[in-house]
């Protein structure tokens, strides 16, 4: 059966995304400080979408032992081909992440739920997802979760390309929250698009503590352009003032990446 986000993101330089540029920076650095504060030493860690690795890679130079995968092949081969310059060594394998029965339950002390969520259009596989993640996590780890929040990505796609400010495709994403690969006005590839109050609601009936919720890029993307004429210095200010808010509820709906961390 042909899978449009594999296929999607074969062509895509995932690579790229968090790196090329400030404003893409900054959903990465957030991230990564919240990681670092919120988890202790030499955990087990089990990133199962990992892209090609850019959290994997910094966990595992803060001293986790890191398990990585991802369900497209290329991001595997990028991953295993930035390994053999490292020091350390990392676990990594073609996974769907809706299927990890070739772990067994309890294995990991965190478990990183990146990005498989947000391609997940049908309830019932984000159902098995989640309980996957669950199963192979500890009691006590930690889970996280990072969505697309469905109101700001209609004003973000709009503005970028006149050609998706439709009024059925804004209905579509606000009542929804899903974009299909064969839709009419389709900007991306199967997408699900989530809310603060879904994902929060989500964690707590799987009786996950939630002990954090956070904007990985908030408004950041909205003028991606300014911030990346900023010097360091300049910079530095925006992510500090972007840290010290992020958690703000009314930005959990206007970020494009959020977070969610819950303890098993």
């Amino acid at each position: 059966m042909k899978n449009y986000v594999v296929d999607s993101y074969e062509q895509y330089k995932e690579e790229n995304r968090l790196t090329t540029n400030n404003a893409r920076r900054i959903e990465f650095l957030t991230t990564a400080k919240v990681m670092d504060e919120l988890l202790g030493k030499n955990l087990s860690t089990l990133d199962c979408a990992a892209g090609t690795g850019i959290y994997a890679f910094h966990l595992a130079e803060q001293g986790h032992q890191v398990t990585a995968t991802d369900i497209t092949p290329r991001h595997v081969e990028v991953m295993n081909h930035t390994l053999q310059e490292k020091p350390y060594q990392m676990k990594t394998a073609v996974l769907d992440a809706t299927d990890m029965s070739c772990f067994a339950d309890e294995s990991f002390d965190v478990v990183l739920n990146m990005g498989p969520f947000y391609h997940l259009i049908d309830e019932e596989q984000r159902r098995k997802c989640l309980s996957e993640c669950l199963r192979v996590l500890k009691k006590g780890g930690l889970l996280f979760t990072a969505y697309i929040p469905r109101y700001y990505v209609f004003q973000y796609i709009a503005m970028s390309d006149k050609r998706y400010l439709d009024a059925r495709l804004a209905q579509q994403l606000v009542e929804t929250g899903v974009l299909r690969h064969d839709d009419e006005k389709c900007f991306w590839t199967d997408t699900y698009y989530s809310t603060k109050q879904k994902m929060e609601q989500l964690y707590q009936q799987n009786n996950l503590e939630i002990i954090d919720h956070f904007a990985q890029d908030g408004l950041t993307p909205t003028f991606a352009g300014k911030v990346d004429t900023w010097n360091d210095e300049e910079f530095k200010i925006w992510c500090d003032y972007h840290y010290s808010v992020c958690r703000e509820e009314s930005l959990l709906g206007a970020s494009n990446h959020v977070m969610i961390v819950g303890r098993k």
